[in-house]
Parts: structure tokens; C-alpha cells; sequence
């Protein structure tokens, strides 16, 4: 069908038949009456953001659309949006509308279908609630196009009832009402149905914008993923074994100028700790160990060094102890190849062996050292006691005690006499090794803890997200669920 504009004689047509009642001349954009053939008056052009054309076709959710009039509403001064009129090959009625970026597409609905509730707070359309988010006051701004029904330049309110992405707008004009069902459309899904090069750009949240993450998506997402990882370590775990490579008590004496090599040994797999465990017999003294991991098909050299140390004692009336007799470390990220080991080791020289007593052979006098080294002087007869800072001391001492304690043992050297005797008499264990223990983790649950501590972080920020986002997009509202700061 097809027009002739009485005003410039312009032909304006249109590929669809349906009742006319006024179209607006595309050249001269003055509005005609089609029944009297006649011009009403002069309507603004839209321009501004207008990205779709009169006659322009496109396929939404697999219906093809013309557009048949394009207006523009304006609220207050400054606040405008943007409406096209569609139909399909049916000449049913479709809409799209366009605020800040931000795109609905619209259906009529009945009004018999909606229900209010709540003085007119929640609309019900198919047992659904949707929540008044607010009521506009708005004109028509500019307009072009063909219409059914006569366009009405009076203001008109708006009011918006929301529900998630879904929207029930209800147009009330003079005594008339429209309502209109609608959801959010991706600006990218319009563009690519009409063959739009230029998109408005996005401003704001818009009134039916989706968040950015499915929330029940996500949840089922990371559930099977949870999921997987659970299964995947349970395969490992099963699969795959900690395996001993290295165990050995080395002697002090035996590494005391030179390291020991041990036996080679192959670890295969994926990159894995390799953890140590150490261990001596200190005690009020320390040792120390240093290990070299050699990769023999790299020559690449892993050190590691670890002090064992323990100390106890008494100290105003009260016993303290520090250190301990283990140290464990592990040697990261190790790769699979054949590799040995370079150990060496060393310890404090200054132990000393506590010694409970040494009687002389004619018993007129004992010995003892306590794990301090303080040497003391018993005489049996007496039960005088005399206390020396150690056996040497004791050997040079001039006193009548010290006399009478080398006469007793015959000028025999008292320092070595003591320590060799301690040596003899202790129930202490000589500390004269320290056991290195190695041990292929490739069955490891860090990992596993550490990325299922990572997904619930993720989610709990999105889910946060989420919230900041609708208290962002109701912020406009008379009527938000959200608490609003002032």
C-alpha cells in the first residue's frame, strides 16, 4: 500500500496491508490524516540514537519484523527513549524499546490478564508477581511512520511493574490503558537481526538488564567441576602412590670432609614435592645437614640445608626446653628424571655427657659432671662437697680437695679419666648420626583444597555482585526492595 503526502506530494508506502489511520510523511514529516487526506501538523523528525529505519526488517525469536514507526518519548527535559513499531507478515504487533543502550522487546497483553495487588504495588500476569518500580510522566518528542490507532501528543504516564529480566509496562493515556509484556533483549541479538552497524552505547544498569553471571548456572557449573576435581583426585589417590626414595642413618664421622653420594633413583610423573624428613639424637646441642637433589640428566643442582637443634634446662625454679630433635621440609615443583643425592653433615662439638659418679680406688673420694659440665668433688669420709667448672680446672686446681682427688686416683688425668667414664656410664644415647628421609609426593590434596577454596570465593563475589547489582538498578525506584543510603 501507498500514500501520496497532500502536503509535498511525496509517495510513502509500505510493503505490509493493515488499517492506517495516520502515517507521518517521511519527507516532510507533517502528520496526515489518511481519512480526510489531509495535514494535521508538522512532527519533529527522530534523529538522535535512531538506529533503526522505517521499512527496515529484521527476525526476532525466528518471527521476521518491520519496522512500520519509530517514536521518541521524552521525560522531563533531558530523559528520552526510544520506541519502534513492529509488525509481522501476520500483522501482529511487536515492540522494541531502547533506553541508555539498553533494549526490551514487547508484546500486548489483555488487561483482563493483569491482575494488581497491593494497592497497585505488584502487577500478576500467569501467576508471576512483578514489583512497581516507578510511574513516568512522558510526551511524544518526535515521530515518524504509520499508525493504527491516532497519535496522542498529550502527556501520557508510564508505569512499570519488574520482575528479573521481565517487564509489564501499562501506558495509560486519557481513560485508556495499554499493558505490554516484555523481557530484555541483548543489544547484540537486535543488531545482528536488523543488520544495525552502530549501537547506542550502554549508560547505567538498565531496568531489566540480567546480571552479568546466571547465578543457577554458575552454582551447576561449579558443582560438576567440584565434582570432577573430587573424582579426579580420588584417580590419583588411587592410581598413584607416595613413594620412599631415599632412607639412611649417616654417620657424622663418615661425612665429616667429604659428602656422601647415594644410589640413583627415578621419579616419574607430573611435577611434585619432594619432601625431606630429618632427624639426630641432639640434646642441649644441635646438627646440622646439607643436601644436594642432582637431576643426572640435567645437572641441575637443588640445595637444601636444615639446622636440628634442642636445648633444655632449669632456670628459677622452672624447666624450659626449646627446638626439637625433627625437621621436615620440602624441595617444590620437582619434574620427573633419575636423580641421587649429595649429603654431608656435622654437629656440635662441645657435647657433653653428664657423669653420675666415679668412685677413686680407695674410696676416699667421688666424681660427678652434670650436662653443664660443672665437675664436682665428694669426700666420702667427710661428705664435703666442692664444685669445679670442669675437669681440667680440677687437674691444675692447688686446693687440699683437688690434691687429695688426683692422689686418690693415682695423678691419672682427671679430664680424660671423667669423659671417658661418662661415655662408659651414660644411659644417654650418643648422638653420632642423623637420619635423612625422602619422600615422592605426587599424590598431593594442596591442590586440590586450594582450587575448590578458590571456586567458593569466586562464586561468593559474584553472588555478592549480584546483590550490589539490583541495589544499582532499583536505585531509581519509589519502590525498591533494597535499602537505599540517603
Amino acid at each position: 500500500m501507498h500514500y501520496i503526502c497532500p502536503s509535498c506530494n511525496t509517495e510513502n508506502k509500505s510493503e505490509l496491508t493493515f488499517n492506517i489511520t495516520e502515517y507521518i510523511c517521511k519527507s516532510c514529516s507533517k502528520l496526515i490524516d489518511v481519512n480526510r487526506n489531509s495535514s494535521q501538523k508538522a512532527v519533529k523528525k527522530p534523529t538522535e540514537n535512531v538506529v533503526l529505519e522505517v521499512g527496515q526488517k529484521g527476525v526476532i525469536e525466528h518471527v521476521e519484523y518491520t519496522v512500520i514507526a519509530v517514536i521518541v518519548r521524552k521525560y522531563g527535559s533531558d530523559i528520552f527513549w526510544r520506541e519502534y513499531f513492529l509488525k509481522d507478515y501476520k500483522n501482529n504487533d511487536a515492540f522494541l524499546s531502547e533506553s541508555d543502550g539498553h533494549w526490551i522487546f514487547l508484546k500486548s497483553v489483555h488487561s483482563e490478564d493483569v491482575k494488581k495487588e497491593q494497592n497497585d504495588r505488584i502487577a500478576v500476569l500467569n501467576t508471576k508477581n512483578y514489583r512497581w518500580y516507578e510511574t513516568t510522566p512522558c510526551s511524544i518528542d518526535s515521530a515518524t511512520g504509520f499508525f493504527e490507532d491516532k497519535l496522542s501528543f498529550k502527556l501520557a504516564k508510564y508505569k512499570e511493574y519488574v520482575n528479573g529480566t521481565e517487564i509489564i509496562s501499562q501506558e495509560q493515556s486519557g481513560n485508556t490503558n495499554h499493558y505490554f509484556f516484555g523481557k530484555h533483549i541483548s543489544k547484540f541479538t537486535v543488531k545482528k537481526s536488523f543488520g544495525i552497524s552502530q549501537m547506542p552505547n550502554y549508560s547505567g544498569i538498565g531496568i531489566v538488564q540480567p546480571y552479568y553471571f546466571d547465578i543457577k548456572q554458575t552454582v551447576t557449573v561449579f558443582c560438576i567441576t567440584g565434582l570432577l576435581i573430587c573424582l579426579l583426585q580420588l584417580y590419583v589417590s588411587y592410581s598413584r602412590t607416595n613413594n620412599i626414595v631415599f632412607e639412611e642413618a649417616i654417620k657424622f664421622e663418615d661425612v665429616k670432609s667429604r659428602e656422601m653420594i647415594s644410589k640413583s633413583f627415578t621419579l616419574s610423573g607430573g611435577s611434585a614435592p619432594l619432601k625431606i624428613e630429618s632427624h639426630s639424637d641432639v640434646d642441649n646441642s644441635w646438627a646440622n645437614f646439607q643436601l644436594s637433589l642432582v637431576n643426572e640428566q640435567t645437572n641441575e643442582i637443588t640445595y637444601a640445608s636444615k639446622d636440628i637443634e634442642e636445648y633444655h634446662g632449669y632456670e628459677d625454679g622452672e624447666s624450659w626446653s626449646e627446638g626439637n630433635k625433627s625437621a621436615d621440609f620440602n624441595i617444590c615443583g620437582v619434574t620427573s628424571g633419575k636423580y641421587h643425592f649429595a649429603v654431608s653433615a656435622e654437629k656440635d662439638g662441645s657435647v657433653i655427657t653428664p657423669l653420675d659418679h666415679l668412685r677413686s680406688p680407695d674410696s676416699r673420694v667421688e666424681i660427678s659432671r652434670d650436662n653443664t659440665g660443672l665437675v664436682t668433688v665428694t669426700e666420702t669420709a667427710l661428705g664435703n662437697s666442692t664444685t669445679f667448672s670442669d675437669g681440667k680446672s680440677l687437674e691444675k686446681d692447688t686446693s687440699a680437695v683437688a690434691k687429695l682427688a688426683r692422689e686418690s686416683f693415682g695423678h691419672q688425668k682427671l679430664d680424660s679419666l671423667i669423659n671417658a667414664e661418662a661415655v662408659n656410664s651414660s644411659t644417654t644415647p650418643i648422638n653420632n648420626s642423623v637420619t635423612v628421609k625422602a619422600t615422592w609426593l605426587p599424590v598431593s590434596f594442596w591442590n586440590f583444597i586450594i582450587i575448590l577454596i578458590t571456586m567458593i570465593i569466586i562464586f561468593s563475589i559474584i553472588y555478592w555482585g549480584r546483590y550490589l547489582f539490583n541495589v544499582s538498578k532499583w536505585k531509581n525506584s519509589s519502590n525498591s526492595p533494597y535499602p537505599q543510603s540517603s
